[in-house]
């Protein structure tokens, strides 16, 4: 009777620090920071993208289904004996799916022109710490556009 306590008791103990192993392996592994290669912490917050030709600097808000863009389009105004540049300030909200941890679609809310008509395919091409690059396909055309995405919020 005494043997049979002894080997009860011998299986309890390795069942206990077995059971105590498992949840600091479990505490350890959920309590460690974002992967720095995660793709999924760009699915939501607040974006910049830098000025690039023609363009300043664009402001994207994510939010469930939509994306919130705000930029500043250089354009050139010509009179008749001079030539100079205004900036003129838009918004344009798209609703954006994801089709996996690095491609995704847009679609403006509110088309203006035939081209604002076609789906932007993105596909992020490489994942840092706080931004991602990504090649971007208007519509089923080959043109592409390459740029960064910084994470701000």
């Amino acid at each position: 009777m005494v043997l049979k306590q002894n080997k009860l008791s011998l299986i309890m103990s390795k069942q206990l620090r077995f059971l105590f192993l498992a949840v600091n392996i479990f505490l350890i592994f959920s309590c460690t920071p974002e992967k720095k290669g995660d793709p999924k912490r760009f699915v939501y917050g607040t974006f910049e993208i830098p000025a690039g030709n023609g363009y300043g600097k664009t402001t994207i808000i994510r939010k469930d289904s939509l994306q919130i863009e705000t930029y500043t389009k250089k354009v050139s105004i010509s009179t008749d004996s001079l030539v100079s540049e205004k900036e003129i300030k838009h918004t344009d909200t798209l609703f954006i799916k994801w089709k996996n941890s690095f491609a995704y679609s847009l679609r403006m809310k509110s088309p203006k022109t035939d081209l604002d008509k076609d789906p932007i395919f993105v596909q992020i091409t490489k994942v840092t710490d706080s931004s991602f690059n990504f090649t971007a396909r208007i519509g089923y055309s080959n043109f592409k556009q390459k740029g960064t995405v910084y994470k701000v919020k």
